[in-house]
């Protein structure tokens, strides 16, 4: 690993980010910056990364990411895709049914995965670059920050030795070390919401006695229980503790025989892999940055375990912060864009934890109200529309971002976006009323290029992207447009029907347009629903701006705003963001 110091107009920095804690946050938060180039120092308060059982459910926008990182074949092998959760009452009877079938982004939307097997795939991905390093048995201890950089001290451990202290130098420092964080201490940031007296056992075991695939949710006033299958022969039971049950009880063979005993034939046979009390939590940070100090993954929200949402939402923080960090640290955008990952994210993490904590209510009912939940349920399974908002799961709320990185597709006005209807481009005579899909997050589907097929993200690389349908970007663009695009490091991709592919590659050919063919039609019919025909992708997917052929110089502008970009023209312009190797890490 490379020790050489960063070295910048302050003093001489041992990296450029320094995260705090080597979960799943940090470790993924360290593959997205060390792939950009950023020299990163990852500490581990601990020996090795945690091997207790935690999260099991993986979404497709986290294995989008994974994707990104290069390390989606490596962590797929751990995951079970289209897992399907049934909610049960008492009898065994399905209340309600889980299955989405849509991929739009590229992927299952849910997954069955086994945590520590898939935070270990990250940790391995961090081997690819030299320039960044993790260090176990580091232990923060204080922070010390200034106008140019923060001083992190550090107790090191080695072995059972007497700690040592230790210094670090970063420009910025992310803390990613749980619910517990002293860099959310340290930065006077309250943690506003509350934690349920509600326990739960969590018992893994191999060899699955049961065999059969998905989740289980039981809702069952006697006892609520989770029963889920997992990769690798591996199932997952919780069971709720009651206010009289000391933690203590799990250390009790017969306790534990008894909770198992209604869901095997044998729980003597069992093979356990590890057991835990777990306390459920609804937590946010009152604030996600505080200068040159931010708060990720469960140091910034706390949530329950009902939607499997904690370990997603996490990986949505390190998606949405790594590319602004990189921009910053380019110098490319000003140091203010890191406000905009507080404006974006908090919003969303607070509304899933809302919805886990409803969905836990649920779960908890007493017999009374089981009755009462259990003959609604049945009722609202007879109307199709209800059935499919649970078995879509329509209710999860999508992240949309109305601040931030984002133009007003109505107004133009850079730093938010549309959430109203577009009263200006809906002709009189009763056309259908589109809304807009800035804020969003832009589809994932497979494209041809002449390499071959494949997902659209890895086809278009990890930066900004400008993507015109139908014809080429850049001959909507002028000599000073065409500097703003390359202030961002811009690729510029037209999409087009596969038939018109060969010719529009020949046709584009002296010009730095890729031109990608929609051979499934699922672009065109992106499109054909929307009021607009051209767009500006962010580095994380989601669509910053959206605009006519004819707007796209003025929306230029504005994304050019919006991202808090430092250069102005040509005379001016930044170096275009290397493209990482996916195999090696280094750039090119």
């Amino acid at each position: 690993m490379t020790r050489g110091a960063v070295v910048t107009g302050g003093p001489r920095l041992d990296c450029e980010v320094l995260i705090v804690g080597a979960g799943p946050v940090g470790l993924a938060l360290g593959n997205l910056l060390g792939m950009r180039g950023q020299k990163v120092i990852i500490i581990e308060r601990g020996h090795e990364l945690i091997d207790y059982p935690r999260g099991v459910g993986l979404d497709d926008e986290s294995l989008r990411t994974i994707q990104t990182m290069g390390l989606a074949e490596a962590v797929t092998q751990h995951t079970v895709p289209q897992h399907v959760v049934r909610l049960v009452n008492g009898r065994g009877r399905t209340l309600v049914t889980n299955n989405p079938q849509t991929d739009e982004f590229g992927w299952a939307r849910k997954h069955g995965f086994v945590q520590p097997m898939v935070d270990r795939e990250l940790l391995a991905g961090l081997e690819r670059f030299d320039q960044v390093e993790v260090r176990f048995e580091h232990e923060l201890v204080d922070l010390q920050t200034s106008d140019s950089h923060v001083r992190a001290v550090i107790s090191v451990t080695n072995g059972g030795e007497a700690p040592k202290a230790t210094e670090l130098t970063a420009s910025y420092v992310i803390g990613c070390e749980g619910g517990r964080s002293l860099t959310r201490q340290l930065m006077g940031v309250e943690f506003e919401g509350k934690s349920p007296s509600t326990r739960w056992v969590v018992i893994d075991v191999a060899n699955d006695p049961l065999g059969t695939p998905n989740a289980w949710l039981g809702a069952d006033p006697r006892r609520p229980y989770v029963s889920i299958g997992l990769p690798h022969g591996i199932r997952r039971w919780e069971f709720m503790l009651f206010d009289h049950e000391p933690d203590d009880l799990l250390d009790d063979p017969t306790f534990v025989s008894n909770l198992l005993g209604r869901h095997v034939p044998d729980p003597s046979r069992l093979v356990v892999l590890g057991r835990r009390v777990y306390t459920h939590h609804g937590r946010i940070a009152s604030r996600f940055r505080v200068g040159r100090l931010m708060l990720a993954g469960d140091a910034a929200h706390l949530m329950p375990v009902w939607l499997g949402q904690g370990w997603n939402s996490g990986i949505r923080d390190a998606t949405n912060l790594a590319w602004k960090l990189t921009a910053v640290l380019r110098g490319t955008s000003g140091e203010e864009l890191l406000d905009t990952y507080d404006q974006e994210r908090r919003a969303h993490a607070t509304a899933m934890i809302e919805l886990n904590m409803t969905a836990g209510s649920i779960m908890k009912l007493s017999r009374g109200g089981a009755i009462v939940r259990d003959g609604v349920a049945l009722v609202l399974n007879l109307f199709p529309s209800v059935k499919r908002y649970f078995t879509e799961m329509r209710f999860k709320p999508s992240p949309r971002y109305a601040r931030g990185v984002v133009v007003d597709e109505d107004s133009g006005d850079p730093g938010r976006s549309a959430i109203e209807l577009l009263r200006r481009l809906v002709p009189a005579a009763n056309a259908p009323i589109k809304t807009s899909a800035v804020g969003t997050q832009f589809i994932q589907p497979w494209v041809r290029t002449p390499t071959g097929q494949s997902l659209l993200d890895d086809v278009v690389g990890d930066w900004w992207v400008l993507a015109a349908w139908g014809q080429s970007p850049y001959d909507l663009l002028s000599e000073a447009d065409r500097a703003r695009v390359d202030d961002l490091g811009i690729r510029l991709v037209s999409f087009v029907p596969e038939a018109q592919r060969a010719w529009a590659e020949k046709a584009h050919a002296d010009t730095p347009v890729l031109v990608v063919g929609d051979h499934t039609g699922r672009l065109k019919e992106w499109f054909d629903d929307r009021s607009a025909g051209v767009l500006f992708l962010r580095p994380d997917r989601f669509i910053a701006a959206a605009c006519l052929a004819q707007e796209v110089g003025r929306t230029l502008e504005a994304v050019h705003s919006a991202a808090r970009c430092r250069s102005t023209g040509a005379d001016a312009r930044a170096t275009p963001p290397p493209r990482p190797d996916r195999t090696t890490g280094d750039t090119r």
